[in-house]
Parts: C-alpha cells; sequence; structure tokens
C-alpha cells in the first residue's frame, strides 16, 4: 500500500487544502495571530500520518498517529475560534469541521486497526 491509498492521510490532504484556500486568502494580522498555528496544526496531521506511515513498528507508528490525532483536534479548535471572530464564513467552517470529523474517526480506527494488525501478529 502507498501512503496515498490510505484514507486518514487522504482526507488530511484534502482537509489541508481547504484551509489553504482560507488561509491564502487572511489578512496578515490574522495569518499572524491565529491563522499561522490553524494552518500548521492542519498540515501536521498529515505530516504525522505520513511519518508514521514509514515506521516499523506499531508503537512507533501510532506515536505518530497520536500527534496527527492531537493536532487534528488542535485544528477543530482554531476553526471554531477563527469562525466566531468573524474570520471565515458558517459555509466554510461548516465544510471543513466536515472533513476534520471524517478524518478523525478514520484516524481512529487506523490507530486501532495498527494496533490490532501487531496484536495479532504475535499469537
Amino acid at each position: 500500500m502507498q501512503l496515498t491509498e490510505l484514507d486518514a492521510y487522504r482526507l488530511s490532504v484534502e482537509s489541508a487544502q481547504v484551509a489553504w484556500n482560507i488561509y491564502d486568502r487572511m489578512h496578515w494580522q490574522d495569518k499572524k495571530i491565529m491563522g499561522d498555528q490553524w494552518i500548521s496544526a492542519i498540515d501536521s496531521v498529515g505530516a504525522n500520518i505520513a511519518e508514521g506511515f514509514g515506521r516499523f513498528h506499531y508503537l512507533d507508528k501510532n506515536k505518530f498517529n497520536y500527534n496527527a490525532r492531537g493536532s487534528l483536534v488542535e485544528a477543530i479548535h482554531w476553526t471554531e475560534r477563527l469562525f466566531e471572530r468573524g474570520k471565515i464564513v458558517e459555509s466554510e467552517k461548516t465544510l471543513l469541521l466536515t472533513k476534520l470529523e471524517s478524518l478523525h474517526m478514520v484516524l481512529n480506527r487506523y490507530i486501532s486497526s495498527t494496533r490490532n494488525l501487531s496484536l495479532n501478529q504475535k499469537r
């Protein structure tokens, strides 16, 4: 399997593309105050999934998957703050949160399956 075939990674890339389109048109001051942290968190999800994918042992893989999940929750936090502060419109918030929540479920399943696959190999 290639990294690009992994649902969690694919969804992280889609989410990052949506976020970048929003970030790119932000005023420089909004980028500095909130946008940089937001886009970094969203990009970190895919980067951590990719790094974990390249690791051999499931504990090592999942260490990065857990980091990805933490960044995902941070991205959700910043998405909600951007909406509350009038920096994104409701349709953008809804689209992005829908993608991020779907990614959250897929990532949780991926973490579980990685752990379970390793446990089954030990038997």
